[in-house]
Parts: structure tokens; C-alpha cells; sequence
């Protein structure tokens, strides 16, 4: 079961940059936040891809806009915030959705400047896009970030080690960022699209290094696992409500109802369920102390 969004007449008219905008979960990703009133931005590195999202939105009578970039370079994405700014508005709504897989196959053999491409595109971009639209977000007391993840950031999934440290480090970096900028009213959430039919899961079914590498990957879809990207579309616009704010810096599965965790937020906060943690044996040790430390510290602080 999962949430369905009610997006309100608050959506018309803001801000939505989608990366990875062009294709995939992240075309759809616009377009349905489109369809719910915003201006949407799309970035990828493609513009022809681009093209197709925006015509698709136009003509469906939305508002949408092309920005033709790579996402882990600073200066096109600072010549892309300065451009949505000046088209459409200051971005409201933050969607780090671009990424890229690694060659699959064992680490040993992988190489190391493609290794460190996927480092690039899926924690660098996320990174840079994050840090162009915080101030203005933190100024205006308002806005999301949504940070697409993996299952593969809480597993240890052998023969893609880029993409799994990746998606580890891009979960660890929300969890981190929501702490900080939640006093001033801006809320981060990292999901779980599941596993989605794209460009990037048809090279791991069919590829030779997939069939080599990971032959399990075909059951999901043979057993009918796989999620469709409209799914993952909705779960954004339900985030972009404000309705589940209280569960930034969660990780949100797909599988999970947003609801039920809203219906049972003490729980989760008093477990640190959803959350990337260290479990362990034994007493509370010295590190557990300077946790708590730490969180009274930091809620006594409060924003500045």
C-alpha cells in the first residue's frame, strides 16, 4: 500500500529542478510534478532527451524548461540555477534524481576513472546541485531536496561497487544535511525508487557483464518485483505536499506507506528506524554517549 499525494493549489506555480530529466524515472518524475502546477526545470547532460520531457509537459499544458548540463561540473550548474532563476523563479523543489552505473564486475579489475565517474555524477552532482539552491532555500525559510537512492546504499551488492558506495554515501549525506537545515525550515528526503525498468537496468539484465556478474538481477523482473516509474513520480509529489515533513532525513523504501510512518513518527524517531546505523553487541559503549551528547547539543542549539 502506498500513499497517494493531494497535492494542492500551494504547488501551483512553484519551482521543481529535476535532474536526470530527460528520460526515465526522472521524465516522469517531471511531468507529474508538472501536471500538479510546478514549473519544472529538467538537467542532463542530453539535450535532446531534454527536449522530448519539455514538449511532453507542454503539450499536456504544463511549464517546462531545458537546461543542458553536466551535473558534476560547478560552473554549468551554476549557469543552470542562474538560468532557472531568471526563467522561472527560485527552485523550491530540488530532485537529484541523474546517475550512472558502473561497469559491472569485480572491483579489482574495474577502472579507476570510471570507478570514480559514478563518484562523480551520483554524489559530487547531488552535492553541487544541493549547495546552489540551500541558501536561498535556508533565506526563504522553504524547500525540499529529494535525493534518489538505492536499496543497493544498506546492502553490500558485489561486482557494482561504484554505484553501491555511491548511493551509501548519497543517503549518508541526507541524513546529515537534514539534521542542519531542518531548524530553518527546509526538509531532505532520500528514497528508494525500487527497481525501475531504465537504460541502467536493461545493462544490468542484458548486458554480458549483468549476465556474468549479477544473473539474479532477471528474477525481480520475472517474478514481477520491478516497480513502475509512476510510482516513484507519485512518492515525490506526496513529499512535495509538505504533508511528511516530519520524516526528513529518513530513508523511505518504496514498499513503505508514508502514513503508517507518520502514524507511528515516535517509533521511528525513538529506534532510528529508516536510518543507516550501526548495530552492535554489549553494553552502551563511549561512541553511543557522545551520540547523545551530540543531539542534545544540537537540539539546544537550535537554528541560528
Amino acid at each position: 500500500m502506498n500513499s497517494q499525494p493531494s497535492a494542492g493549489t500551494h504547488l501551483h506555480g512553484q519551482v521543481a529542478l529535476v535532474t536526470g530529466g530527460g528520460r526515465g524515472i526522472g521524465q516522469m518524475i517531471a511531468q507529474t510534478l508538472a501536471s500538479a502546477g510546478f514549473k519544472v526545470a529538467v538537467l542532463a547532460r542530453s539535450a535532446d532527451q531534454l527536449s522530448e520531457t519539455v514538449s511532453l509537459i507542454q503539450k499536456a499544458g504544463g511549464r517546462s524548461h531545458a537546461f543542458p548540463a553536466d551535473v558534476a561540473d560547478p560552473d554549468a550548474v551554476s549557469r543552470a540555477i542562474k538560468g532557472i532563476e531568471r526563467l522561472l523563479g527560485p527552485v523550491g523543489l530540488l530532485v537529484n534524481n541523474a546517475g550512472v552505473l558502473d561497469k559491472l564486475g569485480p572491483f579489482a579489475e574495474s577502472d579507476p576513472t570510471d570507478w570514480w565517474r559514478v563518484m562523480e555524477v551520483n554524489v559530487r552532482g547531488p552535492m553541487l546541485l544541493s549547495r546552489a539552491v540551500l541558501p536561498g532555500m535556508i533565506a526563504r525559510r522553504q524547500g525540499r531536496i529529494v535525493n534518489i537512492i538505492s536499496g543497493a546504499a544498506a546492502n553490500a551488492f558485489t561486482y557494482f561497487s561504484a554505484y553501491v558506495t555511491s548511493k551509501t554515501a548519497l543517503a549518508r549525506f541526507s541524513e546529515v544535511l537534514a539534521a542542519e537545515v531542518q531548524p530553518h525550515g527546509v526538509f531532505i528526503f532520500p528514497i528508494e525508487p525500487g527497481t525501475v525498468r531504465t537504460t541502467m537496468s536493461e545493462y544490468s539484465l542484458n548486458s554480458e557483464e549483468g549476465q556474468k556478474w549479477i544473473p539474479w538481477f532477471r528474477r525481480i523482473f520475472d517474478e514481477g518485483l520491478n516497480v513502475p516509474p509512476e510510482r516513484a513520480a507519485q512518492r515525490v509529489l506526496s513529499l512535495a505536499t509538505g504533508k511528511y515533513d516530519a520524516l526528513s532525513g529518513r530513508i523511505l523504501p518504496m514498499a513503505d506507506d508514508l502514513d503508517v510512518l507518520l502514524a507511528n513518527l515516535q517509533e521511528v524517531s525513538e529506534k532510528n528506524l529508516y536510518s543507516l546505523r550501526l548495530a552492535r553487541l554489549g553494553p552502551e559503549s563511549p561512541s553511543s554517549s557522545v551520540r547523545l551528547i551530540r543531539s542534545e547539543g544540537e537540539r539546544s542549539r537550535g537554528p541560528r
